[in-house]
């Protein structure tokens, strides 16, 4: 295997990519293209295949030059992750050999001041990830002062949530909050942090983009639909930023690889297979030297399972956390 381009390499990229064992031949899904980051390290694996999807359009056409110098081994398709089993059928690969995801927002977009996903630039309060739908600046407009509450405790794990959210509702009868400094500002007043702490507005702000993008939904979803188009011995490989989007990744891989659904009452045919088996039990954390390279690296989490031959299962229903759909609704 030939050294990928490290310029181009995702948090922890060397070590999802190496999950993978990717060999020749096989067919691999970046579910999360960004900067390409995986798909270059993939794709360093002579003729392997790689179905890569984003749903923001920068990054796609960002990833035309890689397209071009892939020789047809790299196909693009701007999609949500979530929709990875059905992007797959369309491209005549069903099943596949590995799939990689970096879970949550890119440094590409945090770096851009217009998609308003950063504090520390001043930009639109808008989020959006595929820039179709709701922006923040919207959920901020509309939400009720509960439901501002429950987004931003739930989502951003933030204790002065309904602190936050009654200042929200008080600056917007005065003016509409249309920029990310608007909104820092407000949060700034009720939520104060000791040096050495994260920004006051982290929190808030993580709750808002996970809320407007559904990024936990989409997670629930795209972990099941990677079942379902795993090989038997397809590796599933997924880097993850914050504690929220861990637990669901941990408790999908822990869960998925039980046998379970049986009793000691009855007979062992009667229960079911594990449909995974966990390639590391504790999570891959950043070395120093990318730590160091990449202070983002510090709370990435990288797990690892392998796919048996059992049937996949159903996703599930989600959880009942607030969804965009619902309170823009006024539900």
């Amino acid at each position: 295997m030939s050294k990928p381009d490290t310029r181009h390499i995702s948090v922890l990229g060397v070590e999802a990519v190496d999950m993978l064992s990717p060999r020749a031949g096989g067919i691999y899904v970046d579910a999360t293209f960004g900067a390409g980051g995986y798909s270059r390290a993939i794709l360093a694996t002579e003729g392997t295949r790689v179905i890569a999807i984003d749903r923001d359009q920068t990054a796609i056409a960002g990833g035309f030059d890689l397209v071009d110098a892939s020789d047809g081994r790299l196909t693009l398709v701007e999609d949500r992750f979530s929709n990875l089993a059905d992007v797959c059928t369309a491209q005549g690969e069903p099943l596949v050999d590995g799939v990689v995801m970096d879970v949550g927002v890119s440094s590409m977009q945090i770096d851009q001041a217009e998609r308003g996903f950063s504090f520390r630039f001043d930009g639109p309060l808008d989020m959006r990830m595929s820039q179709y739908g709701p922006t923040a600046a919207d959920v901020v407009a509309k939400a009720s002062e509960a439901d501002l509450a429950n987004i931003i405790y739930i989502f951003g794990e933030e204790r002065h949530s309904r602190s936050v959210a009654r200042a929200i509702v008080a600056a917007r009868k005065e003016a509409d909050i249309e920029t990310t400094k608007q909104l820092v500002d407000i949060v700034q007043k009720v939520v104060w942090a000791k040096p050495g702490e994260i920004h006051p507005a982290t929190r808030t702000f993580q709750a808002l983009r996970i809320f407007v993008n559904a990024e936990l939904d989409e997670l629930h979803i795209a972990l099941a639909a990677a079942e379902r188009v795993l090989k038997p011995g397809g590796r599933l490989s997924v880097v993850s930023f914050h504690s929220l989007e861990d637990r669901i990744v941990k408790n999908f891989m822990t869960e998925r690889s039980k046998t379970g659904g049986g009793s000691r009452h009855l007979p062992e045919v009667a229960q079911s297979r594990p449909r995974f088996s966990l390639v590391n039990k504790r999570p891959i954390t950043a070395g120093e030297d990318e730590l160091k390279a990449n202070p983002r690296a510090r709370s990435a989490k990288l797990r690892g399972a392998e796919r048996t031959d059992a049937p996949a299962q159903d996703a599930g229903p989600l959880p009942g956390w607030p969804t965009l759909a619902s309170m823009m609704r006024g539900g």
